[in-house]
């Protein structure tokens, strides 16, 4: 017999909830670009994307800026 393991549920926030998670991590990250230190154009990146059920928890987001942001997407 083989034992999968349990599937758990993918925290995903609605839109308000969410927008409330990102200023909290942005806080957090004192508004600077966790990559480069940079402080305009700040985005707040999943960790482990969406799309590999990453989930929308504090843990899973980093602030980074527009630029740092599109390098990790591109790699």
């Amino acid at each position: 017999m083989t034992i999968s393991p349990i599937k758990r549920p993918r925290v995903r926030l609605d839109p308000r909830d969410y927008e409330g998670l990102c200023r909290q991590v942005l806080r957090r990250d004192g508004w600077r670009c966790q990559g480069c230190g940079k402080r305009a154009n700040l985005q707040v990146h999943h960790i482990f994307l969406r799309s590999q059920s990453g989930d929308d928890i504090e843990d899973n987001l980093i602030t980074l800026c527009s630029e740092c942001h599109d390098q990790i997407h591109s790699s």
